[in-house]
C-alpha cells in the first residue's frame, strides 16, 4: 500500500503522526509520502519515506499543489487538518481525515458520509511505555508538549518562579507559541526555568523520567484529553493536571487534578515532594495503567488494518 499523510499545522516530528501513524505504516512494509512543513520548521525528513515539503498554514493553491502531488499513486490519503479537506485534489484515493482540532456534530456527520473518520474511539491516544522506569524523584516537574498562552505557559512561568524556594527545578521540554517565546527565554535568562524546546519524542520521554510530576495545564479553551497526560503515566510519573485530565486521572488514581491557579499547582508538587511513598504509588498506578490500554505498539496493528481496509475502498471523485 502506498499512503499519503499530509498537514500544514502541526510539526512534522508530529508524536501521533509520525512517531505512532507513519512509523506504524512503515514497519508495516507500507510506503509512505508525507506532505508537512519541513522547511519552516527546520526539520529533516526521516529516512524510508518521501518528503513533500509545504509552507506552515499554506494557502489554497499551494496546499492542494503539494496534495497533489503527494497523491500520485497512492492509495490512501490521510489528512491532519479539517481544512485540508477543503483542497482535496478531484483524483485523490480515499481519505481519512484524523481529527486533530475542536469540531462540531455537524462537521463529524458531514465529513463521515463522504471520507474515514479517525476520532480517539477509532484510533485511541497511546504513548511509547517504559518497561521500567525509575522511580519519580524530587528535584524537578517536567512539562511535554506545545507551549501557548492556552495551554498554561504564564502559569508554568510563575510555578517556577514559586519552587525556586523550595529547590525544585521545571523542565519544559516543547516548541513554543511565537507569543510565549519571550517570556520563555526571559524566564530561562535569569535562571527560573529550563527550556530545552522541540525534542525528539523518544528523548523527550526519556528526559521526563525520574521528574517528581508531570505536568499538563490548559484553559477552558482546550476540551479534550491531552496525549502527554499518558506520556507521564508510560514514563511512571504522578499526573498534576488541570480538569481535561480528570476523567483519566481520577480513574487511574495516578495524579492529582487542579484548576489554572499557580497556587494550586504549587501546593499539588509541594503535596507530591512531601511525601515520596505517594508519589511513588500513583507513578506505579499510571504506569500500570499505561502499559496495560496506552502502549501504542499494542495499538498499531490494528490501525495498520484498518488504513489497509480503507485503501481497498472506492475511490471519490469529487472534492468536499
Amino acid at each position: 500500500m502506498r499512503a499519503c499523510v499530509a498537514t500544514t499545522v502541526h510539526h512534522p516530528e508530529d508524536a501521533r503522526i509520525m512517531h505512532r501513524q507513519i512509523r506504524a505504516l512503515l514497519d508495516a512494509g507500507h510506503e509512505v509520502t508525507y506532505v508537512a512543513p519541513f522547511t519552516y520548521f527546520n526539520v529533516t525528513p526521516a529516512m524510508g519515506l518521501t518528503a513533500i515539503d509545504v509552507g506552515r498554514h499554506a494557502a489554497y493553491g499551494r496546499a492542494r499543489a503539494a496534495l497533489r502531488r503527494g497523491v500520485k499513486g497512492a492509495d490512501l490519503l490521510i489528512v491532519h487538518e479539517y481544512r485540508l479537506l477543503r483542497m482535496l485534489p478531484h483524483r485523490r484515493p480515499p481519505v481519512v481525515w484524523d481529527v486533530r482540532e475542536e469540531v462540531t456534530p455537524k462537521q463529524l456527520a458531514r465529513t463521515g458520509r463522504r471520507h474515514q473518520v479517525i476520532t480517539p474511539a477509532v484510533v485511541p491516544e497511546a504513548t511509547l511505555v517504559s518497561p521500567s522506569p525509575p522511580p519519580p524523584g524530587d528535584a524537578r516537574v517536567v512539562h511535554i508538549g506545545r507551549l501557548s498562552t492556552e495551554r498554561g505557559v504564564s502559569e508554568l512561568i510563575g510555578l517556577a518562579e514559586r519552587l525556586v524556594p523550595h529547590g525544585v527545578r521545571l523542565d519544559l521540554i516543547g516548541a513554543a507559541a511565537r507569543e510565549a517565546r519571550p517570556l520563555l527565554r526571559d524566564a530561562q535568562r535569569v535562571g527560573l526555568l529550563d527550556w530545552y524546546g522541540y525534542v525528539p519524542l523518544r528523548h523527550a520521554l526519556r528526559m521526563a523520567e525520574g521528574a517528581l510530576a508531570g505536568l499538563s495545564l490548559a484553559d477552558d479553551t482546550v476540551r479534550t484529553l491531552p496525549t502527554k497526560i499518558m506520556d507521564y503515566m508510560g514514563r511512571g510519573l504522578p499526573v498534576i493536571t488541570t480538569p481535561q485530565g480528570a476523567a483519566l486521572v481520577e480513574a487511574t488514581g495516578c495524579g492529582l487534578v487542579v484548576p489554572v491557579d499557580v497556587d494550586a499547582v504549587l501546593n499539588a508538587v509541594l503535596e507530591l515532594k512531601g511525601d515520596p511513598e505517594r508519589r511513588t504509588r500513583l507513578g506505579a498506578l499510571g504506569h500500570a495503567e499505561a502499559r496495560m490500554r496506552h502502549h501504542w505498539p499494542d495499538h498499531a496493528t490494528a490501525f495498520v488494518r484498518r488504513a489497509e481496509s480503507w485503501a481497498a475502498l472506492p475511490t471519490h471523485a469529487l472534492a468536499v
